[in-house]
C-alpha cells in the first residue's frame, strides 16, 4: 500500500511555485504521490503536471475533476499532456460533481449524473488508450477527425472515479480502473465501498480496482481542537448526499467525526485498518489541522508509514 498527500498551498504568494515547494518537502518525508483538487482556481492537471515534472520522485494525481462543464476531447487532452509530462507517474481523477456548485458556476442543469459519467468513461478510455475516438451517446459526442494521441503518453491514463454512491460505484468498477472515496471510514470501506465496486469490476471481466482512500487527518496532542477544527471544515460536505450516506453508515453525527486525528500511533493504527478494508492507497489531507509543527510530524509519520 502506497501513501500519499492531498496538496493544497494557500497564502498571498505564487500558487504554483508553492506547491512544487510543498511536493518537494512531501517526496524527502517519503511520501509516495501528490494529488491535486479541481475547483475553480487552480487547473489541476496542470498542476499535476508541473509538480510530477518538477518532482520526479512523487506519482501525481488529481482528485476529481467533474464530468458536468468539461468534455472528453479536452479532459483526455490534458490528460496526456500531464501523463507525457510526467513519463507515465500521472493519474486522473474524475467527480460527478454537485448540483450546487455545477448549476450555480456553470449554468447547467445537473441532470443524469451517472448517465454522463458512464458515457464520459467510455469515450475518455477510447482517447486516452487509442487517441481516438469514435462515440454517440445520449449525452455526449466525441470523435477525432484529427488524431488526439498526445506523444510520450501511449502507455494510457490510469482512470479513477470519486464515487462513494451504489450507482457509481457500479460505474466506476464497469468502466474505470479504481475509486477515490473521501470521508468514508474503514468500517464502510469494508462494508459497503470495496465489495460493491470489487463486485461490478468483476462481473465486467476487469481487473480489481484500486482502491485509493482520501482521508482527513492530522498527527497532534491536541485532540480537541483539532477536532473542532475538522468539523467546521468538513461542514460542507454534509449538505451533499453521497457524504450523508456515508457518514450515516459510519454512525457519524457530523463530517469531522470521520477524520482521523491522534499521536502518531493512534494514525498509524487508522491508517492500517483503511488498509486492512481494502485501501490499496491512503491519501492524507488537512494536514495542518493544527499548525505547521503537527503538519510535519504528520508528514514524517506518513513516510515512514510509505516506506
Amino acid at each position: 500500500m502506497t501513501v500519499g498527500l492531498a496538496l493544497h498551498a494557500s497564502g498571498p504568494g505564487n500558487q504554483i511555485d508553492a506547491t512544487v515547494l510543498l511536493a518537494r518537502e512531501a517526496a524527502a518525508a517519503g511520501l509516495r504521490s501528490a494529488w491535486f483538487g479541481q475547483t475553480f482556481g487552480a487547473d489541476s492537471a496542470q498542476l499535476a503536471a508541473i509538480v510530477g515534472r518538477e518532482v520526479p520522485d512523487l506519482e501525481v494525481g488529481t482528485s476529481a475533476i467533474p464530468v458536468f462543464g468539461r468534455h472528453p476531447l479536452l479532459v483526455s487532452s490534458q490528460a496526456q499532456t500531464a501523463q507525457a509530462a510526467t513519463h507515465g507517474r500521472y493519474h486522473l481523477g474524475l467527480a460527478l460533481g454537485t448540483k450546487l456548485l455545477i448549476e450555480a458556476g456553470f449554468g447547467i442543469p445537473f441532470e443524469r449524473p451517472i448517465a454522463r459519467l458512464r458515457e464520459f468513461l467510455t469515450a475518455l478510455r477510447q482517447l486516452t488508450e487509442t487517441g481516438t475516438a469514435d462515440f454517440h451517446g445520449e449525452l455526449l459526442t466525441a470523435t477525432t477527425p484529427l488524431p488526439a494521441r498526445v506523444p510520450g503518453a501511449e502507455a494510457g491514463v490510469p482512470l479513477l472515479v470519486a464515487a462513494m454512491g451504489p450507482q457509481a460505484l457500479r460505474a466506476s468498477g464497469e468502466l474505470a480502473d479504481g475509486i477515490l472515496p473521501y470521508l468514508a471510514g474503514p468500517r464502510v470501506l469494508a462494508e459497503h465501498i470495496v465489495p460493491a465496486v470489487t463486485a461490478a469490476a468483476e462481473a465486467a471481466g476487469r481487473p480489481a480496482p484500486r482502491i485509493v482512500a482520501m482521508v482527513h487527518g492530522v498527527v497532534t496532542d491536541d485532540v480537541e481542537s483539532a477536532r473542532r477544527t475538522a468539523v467546521e471544515q468538513l461542514a460542507f460536505y454534509e449538505q451533499f448526499p453521497s457524504y450523508a450516506r456515508v457518514l450515516e453508515l459510519a454512525g457519524a453525527a457530523r463530517a469531522g467525526d470521520v477524520a482521523v486525528i491522534g499521536d502518531e500511533k493512534t494514525v498509524a493504527a487508522e491508517v492500517r485498518r483503511y488498509r486492512d478494508a481494502g485501501a490499496t492507497e491512503v491519501v492524507f489531507s488537512g494536514t495542518d489541522l493544527a499548525g505547521e509543527a503537527d503538519r510535519r510530524r504528520t508528514w514524517t509519520l506518513l513516510g515512514e508509514l510509505a516506506g
